[in-house]
């Protein structure tokens, strides 16, 4: 096995592993607004999976995260949504060329740099943060720090495995 690879499975491990398994409670509901002011609550997305994911623009973490997001989103075919919740006090046409920039197709909502609590589906330490709601409504996972493509889905996967096997 090269360096390479070596380093690729210890960083998906460590990307796994950090993922905090969150006790079974049904995700907040929250109503934010897209970039073309349509109104996005988490209910909409009720019998999908969703990727909450909070981060902003000025984040270096979160701008490496995107394109795994982009990833995520675009295999998911329906199954998955990734809602990209920008936390930062930016103009529209601002937030929107960068978006455009990076070839974003999930949506993108507006928050603020200091959202109400209403706003989240729950804590947001640090940038970026994400929440992934299992198709029930569940809150089944939370990581602070980046995420990958990979390591979503096969938490996804494993989920559902695991929930079938109990049935």
């Amino acid at each position: 096995m090269s360096c390479r690879n070596m380093i690729q499975r210890l960083y998906w491990w460590a990307a796994v592993m950090s993922c905090v398994i969150v006790s079974q409670a049904v995700a907040n509901d929250f109503t934010l607004r897209d970039l073309d002011g349509k109104p996005h609550s988490l209910s909409d997305y009720r019998g999908q999976w969703v990727l909450v994911n909070y981060w902003a623009t000025w984040c270096p973490p979160c701008l490496e995260e995107l394109p795994e997001l982009e990833i995520f989103h675009s295999a998911s075919e329906g199954k998955a949504v990734v809602l990209g919740v920008n936390m930062e006090t930016i103009t529209e046409p601002q937030l929107r060329a960068f978006v455009d920039r990076q070839f974003l197709s999930f949506p993108i909502l507006r928050a603020s740099d200091n959202p109400a609590q209403h706003e989240l589906v729950g804590p947001v330490d640090g940038l970026p943060t994400s929440y992934l709601v299992a198709p029930d409504g569940e809150v089944v996972a939370r990581q602070v720090g980046q995420i990958t493509a990979e390591s979503l889905s096969g938490f996804i996967e494993r989920y559902e495995d695991r929930k079938s096997g109990a049935e």
